[in-house]
Formats: structure tokens, sequence, C-alpha cells
């Protein structure tokens, strides 16, 4: 009886095994499938890598004025701003508007990054975003003629050089509206100065521990300017044809890239159009992004605008989308699509359908630092909240 017993007892273990193997057979295929589907359904949350480096996902933070740093020094507002998208899961984050030289600030209350004291707290802020699993970068710009401005909670208006103004620099004397202080013309010592400029800056950026760099090509600033005939009458060899036109914005591309490491990607923000009849168009974007992946620029962020203060813009959910798509599919380049990008599908749609190839949001991430986390619940796809924020991640079926 006792034989009998124990040879049941193997052969119901023996049982057990096979079934405890096949259920861990089909909960393996299970989990390809799901991870499959996953894969399909959140291409929001595929990794890209560019060069040697590695984003975790698509969603990138746009570069947003904050307007409060003292002489250029990042801060704890800084700090806590871009620290939190990094724990809110955005695959990359990009600093704001940081200015080159004090002449290039849009306001007195930019950031910069123009001498070397500037580089400690960009550093704190840059390590704190590497621990959190993003990656940080920095986009690299020169206000141009609309330099010298109060903050817009202060007005907004032009700040006379009577009045701690400065003077403002641009590739024509021709105020960005009427009533303001025109800028003056530059020349070749002006040129060459605004390069080294962004070399020096992009040398600290490195210091500070930066992974991408973003040069500011867009919003009407100083490159945009020399790229739109409506803000370029030059008559040198920087003025008329296009490729006149495009030539400082190369020359700068070019100057930073030398120093910037070859295995650290490179991007240029750029406005698409002028919205205006004249201006800088699509086309034309589209033969500069051509000219700027043969020099070594990896995506082109595809804003538009602002470089006119009239310019008739069709506002609307994902109005500039079609400017990356157009960059992207002509140009055979990397794209960033943005403009009131807000839903997590809306975002889904624009990569799956080719569109771009991430998605640098603004306004939505102001509104929500932790976007990412969200949009991944809403797309079904897994990926990992802060340890510390584990107990109130959405349960999933």
């Amino acid at each position: 009886m006792a034989k009998q017993q124990i040879g049941n007892k193997e052969r119901y273990t023996k049982y057990l095994l096979f079934v405890i193997k096949k259920q861990h057979k089909l909960y393996g295929i299970l989990t390809v499938v799901k991870h499959t589907q996953l894969k399909i359904m959140a291409a929001l949350f595929e990794a890209l890598t560019i060069r040697e480096l590695t984003l975790k996902n698509r969603i990138v933070v746009s570069p947003m004025c904050e307007y409060s740093s003292v002489d250029g020094f990042a801060n704890d507002w800084h700090l806590v701003h871009l620290g939190s998208r990094a724990v809110g899961g955005a695959g990359l984050i990009l600093t704001e508007a940081t200015a080159v030289s004090p002449e290039g600030r849009i306001t007195p209350d930019d950031l910069g990054i123009w001498k070397d004291e500037h580089v400690e707290m960009l550093r704190r802020i840059v390590d704190f975003i590497h621990q959190h699993d993003s990656v940080a970068g920095i986009q690299l710009a020169h206000a141009g003629r609309k330099a010298s401005h109060e903050s817009p909670w202060k007005g907004g208006e032009q700040i006379p050089m009577s009045q701690t103004g400065w003077l403002c620099m641009a590739p024509s004397s021709i105020p960005f509206k009427e009533g303001t202080e025109a800028p003056k013309a530059m020349d070749a010592q002006d040129m060459k100065k605004v390069i080294d400029d962004f070399v020096a800056a992009a040398k600290r950026a490195l210091q500070a521990g930066f992974k991408v760099a973003e040069i500011h090509a867009a919003h009407g600033y100083l490159l945009h300017e020399f790229l739109s005939p409506l803000s370029n009458k030059r008559e040198d060899n920087y003025g008329g044809s296009f490729e006149n036109r495009i030539r400082f914005v190369v020359e700068v591309v070019d100057a930073v890239r030398n120093v910037w490491p070859q295995q650290m990607p490179l991007f240029v923000r750029i406005s698409a159009s002028d919205w205006t009849e004249g201006g800088w168009d699509i086309d034309e974007s589209v033969e500069l992004a051509k000219v700027l992946k043969t020099k070594g620029v990896d995506l082109v962020d595809c804003s538009s605008g602002g470089n006119v203060p009239k310019a008739k813009i069709n506002v609307g959910p994902g109005y500039q989308v079609p400017f990356a798509e157009r960059i992207k599919k002509d140009a055979g380049i990397l794209t960033g699509a943005v403009g009131l990008i807000t839903e997590a599908q809306q975002a889904e749609d624009i990569l799956t359908s080719q569109q771009a190839d991430v998605i640098i949001m603004a306004r939505e991430m102001l509104r929500d630092p932790y976007f990412a986390l969200h949009a991944a619940h809403t797309l079904g796809a897994h990926v990992n909240w802060p340890v510390q924020y584990e107990r109130a991640k959405p349960r999933t079926v």
C-alpha cells in the first residue's frame, strides 16, 4: 500500500511538472505576442538610436523660455522644471533657448552659457536628468534683432539702449516691428564673433554633460533672420540667393559640428515657413535640410513663424506636422513634429504614419510634466515608473 502511494505521488509530480512546462511555454508565446502587439501599437515608446545615443522613447520636451535667470545662471527653478519632466518619463529634454552671448539674449532674464561659471548649475541639472533615464540636450541661441526685450509678463516690449537695453545685431538694419530701434547690420567681425560664441557655448555644454545640442535657427532669431529674404537684404555673399542666405547658418553648423563629438547628435530647429508672401518657405526648408544633412546634422526640429509680427498662421491641432513630414520624406533626414500636439493617440498617429520621427512637445508638457507616463497607460505600453511613484501606477488588466 505504501509503495502504491509513493508511485502515485511520483506520477502526480511528473504530471504537475508537465503542466507547468506547458503553461510556461504558452506564457512565453503569449508574452512574445503581447510585446509584439505593444511594439506595433506604441510607436511613441519605441527607442530611437541617433549616432551612438539611444533615446528610450520618442517624446521630447521642447525648448521653452522660462525667463527666470539672473545674469544667465540656471537655478532651482530650472532644476525642478526640467527635472520633473525627466521624472515624468520623457526621452529627451531640451533646455530653453540658451544664449551664447549676453547680447544674444531675448531678455535680461534668459538662460545663458556664455561664461564658464554657468556650467556648474547646468551640470547639476544634467546629472539629475540622466539619473532618471532621460537624456539632456541644450538649445544654443542668439536672438538677433529680437534681443533686448522685457520678459512677457513684464510687457515684452523692446528695452531701448538708453534704458539698460543693448545693441542688437542682424543681417540687415531692419527692426522687427515699426517704432523700435533698428539693429546693427553685422559686419565680418560681428559674424566671426557669433560663430566663436556658438563654438565656445558648445564646448561648455560638453563640460556640463549635455548629450544633444540643438542650434536655434527659427522663430525670427538671428540665424532665421539670415535665412529669410524678409529680414536679410544684404548685397554680399550672405544675402540675395538661397545659397548666400543659408551660408551663415551652414558656417555656424560646421563650426559647432567640428567641436561637438561625432558620436553625439546635433539638431537644428528651423521655422519651415514665414507664413508670409515672399518669405522663407517649405521648399527652401527642404533644400536647407538636404544641405544640413551633409554637414552632420541628424534631425531637423520643424517649427514655423516668428520672423514678422503680423504673419497669418493657420493654427490648429498638429498644424506644423506637414512641415516635418515633407522635410522627412524629401530631404531624407530625421524630423521632429511640434505644434499643438496634446494627446497620446495624436502623437502615436503622427509616428505610425511616418510624418515625423519624434514628437516635440511644449505647452502640453507645461500642463502635464508626466505626459509620457500617462500616454503609456493610454496606449497600453509598459514603461518603468520612478520607484518612488510605483504605488500610484495605474493598474492594467
